[in-house]
């Protein structure tokens, strides 16, 4: 085996690439990270997980799921539960306990598990997840109504059914010991973990809201504080750690007056580089042996989940939604397990191996086939289905703005008026408060951000136009959405008011990306207009009214913005732009207001034209008036 050392290294920048390569294909960054922690483990015996952290590997398990668990419950605030519809809320409720219902007897009947075991790998099976289902919508692009429920249902399911596996997981626990004490030992670890998850989420809660330690610090004293709490939690009844953080997050998410928004960010980040590592030690673990001496049980537990739990479960949640047989029929066929189901599965499965259960060592092959099953199946035909279905939504046409000035906001507001979906996007409060004012729809944070992958839904947008004054994070996004939605797809307004020296100069690359609407349209001469009084102004070109028209009506008062095609598409005004307006098209404008000089002499153009065309009117009525005149031959001649 190699050196220890050059193993942690491997498998670090091995977890990278397979981000990166998931990152790159838009598939779930899970699926490359399985593959790889297959291939180093059983596969080709490079890499033995048990004999590089020999006693270690339990409790790095123990406290990189804590830590997932309580990033995945501080998304969790009960009125995004309520405020995205009844299907998710049923789906997350309802809809957990079918899928757990279905799947216990199929598990205990096709794969000979004890009924302990089989509820417990029920409950596990329940949770989809967002890093799975994101990826997913972005290449299925389903309708806005179906893409927003498997959306929030993948963000809530997440800490919801891990508590449904934990509680499982302590009801198994428990019921080892003799039966007039399992009541007893479960209640404990109930009352443990509720109580000490609440007294510890509002702890935490005032600790951020009152600001008892520094801004530097917070971070870092949450996370302590959090893996304190498991450690405690685990001291008074056993394995009750994991129900404590759990409810510790959602306490702290639903909070008044406490912003988790930096936590939640570094909680993130923290989360993606243990969930990629462990993802690949966690695979190179997997003995696929104890399947193949299954065989034709686990087709059948596969069958069973995919076609008869998940449609029942999207059934039994349609009552009341409203939804059609064709939406019902998409949700039905997405739901690909993730990254909760596979570390809750391989931590139960390590400490059931210490409490001797025979059957352990088939809880995390059985659930890592159902995440492999589920996600390449459904990632490789969702996007058919979705078509077949009539469900697929049309060409992206959407915008997304980064930068929440007055100017993007009368922007959004005149594209929200023109049927366009348009977002607002900054870590600005008051510029968020103001477009949310203004019935823009919005999105309070960082744009490139983990949390804005997982919430902010981009499915109908098409285009990124980044139009913030915060330019050391202007290239990132720029670089972050390009390579997300394609080259060609982010605008940026020109960062000609820089200085000249070259020190402080963009590159040459990033400089091919700017020169939105013109090469003078800067953030501050934007604002500079917007503050004298310049308005957002559409106007149809016509056979009657042309672009020549329109340059004499307005000339250099005009700066157009874009123009819109009788199909509603989008082209924007560019340094190098090459489209050209045509009868029926509308071109949006900003529109600076008259100065006194310039009023004096569009009136006395207006005048002047006024005056002769009257004066041509007359002359044209004369010579008809002639033309009309009887000519008399008896008159006598001039002559």
């Amino acid at each position: 085996m190699m050196d220890p050392m050059a193993l942690l290294v491997a498998v670090g920048l091995l977890s990278i690439a397979c981000q990166y390569l998931a990152y790159k294909v838009k598939l779930p960054a899970i699926l490359p990270l399985l593959v790889s922690g297959i291939l180093l483990g059983p596969t080709l015996g490079l890499l033995n997980p048990d004999a590089l952290f020999g006693d270690l590997l339990f409790p790095l398990v123990s406290l990189s799921v804590a830590i997932i668990l309580f990033e995945g419950a501080l998304t969790l605030k009960f009125e995004d539960l309520a405020g995205h519809g009844t299907m998710v809320r049923n789906l997350c409720t309802v809809g957990a306990l079918v899928t757990w219902a279905v799947a216990t007897p199929v598990a205990h009947w096709a794969l000979g598990m004890s009924w302990q075991m089989a509820f417990l790998f029920g409950a596990i099976v329940t949770v989809t997840g967002p890093t799975v289902i994101v990826p997913m919508l972005r290449s299925v692009r389903p309708s806005a109504k179906v893409a927003n429920i498997l959306r929030w249902e993948g963000i809530v399911i997440d800490p919801v059914g891990a508590l449904l596996a934990v509680l499982v997981y302590e009801y198994v626990i428990a019921a080892q010991d003799a039966w007039t004490h399992t009541l007893q030992t479960f209640g404990l670890v109930l009352l443990v973990g509720l109580g000490l998850g609440a007294i510890m989420g509002y702890f935490l809660g005032m600790v951020v809201r009152k600001n008892w330690v520094p801004h530097y610090l917070q971070n870092t004293a949450v996370l302590t504080l959090m893996l304190g709490a498991f450690a405690i939690s685990n001291a008074i009844a056993h394995e009750s750690g994991l129900l404590t953080v759990t409810v510790m997050g959602m306490w702290l998410a639903n909070m008044k007056d406490v912003d988790v928004d930096d936590i939640l960010e570094f909680k993130e980040t923290l989360s993606v580089l243990l969930i990629s590592a462990l993802f690949i030690l966690l695979a190179a673990r997997l003995d696929f042996g104890s399947i193949m001496q299954v065989g034709w049980g686990a087709i059948l537990v596969l069958f069973a989940i995919i076609f008869i739990a998940r449609p029942i479960s999207v059934l039994v949640s349609s009552v009341g939604s409203g939804l059609n047989w064709r939406e019902l029929g998409l949700l039905a066929w997405i739901a690909p397990r993730g990254i909760v189901a596979a570390a809750v599965s391989a931590l139960f499965a390590l400490k059931l191996e210490t409490l001797g259960y025979a059957e352990a060592d088939l809880l995390v092959p059985m659930v890592f086939l159902v995440i492999i099953a589920t996600v390449v199946l459904q990632s490789l035909t969702a996007v058919h289905v979705a078509n077949f279905l009539g469900q697929r939504a049309p060409t992206p046409n959407g915008i997304l703005i980064f930068g929440g000035s007055k100017f993007a906001r009368m922007f959004a507001l005149e594209m929200k008026d023109k049927n366009i979906p348009v977002r607002i996007a900054d870590t600005n409060w008051d510029s968020i408060r103001q477009a949310r004012m203004d019935n823009i729809p919005t999105y309070y944070g960082n744009p490139i951000s983990e949390h804005a992958r997982r919430t902010m839904d981009l499915s109908a947008t098409g285009r990124v136009l980044v139009m913030s004054p915060y330019r050391q994070l202007n290239p990132l996004v720029t670089y972050h959405f390009e390579h997300a939605m394609g080259k060609g797809s982010v605008l940026g307004l020109s960062a000609n008011e820089q200085e000249n020296r070259a020190s402080h100069q963009v590159s040459e690359a990033y400089a091919k990306k700017l020169g939105l609407f013109a090469e003078t349209a800067t953030y501050g001469r934007l604002a500079a207009l917007v503050a004298k009084g310049a308005t957002i102004k559409t106007t149809r070109i016509s056979d009657s009214f042309t672009l020549e028209h329109y340059g004499e009506t307005y000339g250099a008062r005009a700066l157009p913005l874009c123009a819109l095609d009788p199909n509603g598409k989008v082209f924007f005004y560019t340094i190098s732009h090459d489209f050209k307006p045509k009868a029926d098209w509308q071109i949006v404008s900003l529109i600076t207001p008259e100065t006194a000089e310039e009023k004096a002499a569009r009136e006395a153009r207006e005048e002047a034209a006024r005056l002769q065309k009257e004066a041509d009117e007359r002359a044209l009525q004369e010579a008809k008036e002639r033309e009309a005149k009887p000519i008399n031959p008896d008159a006598p001649s001039e002559a």
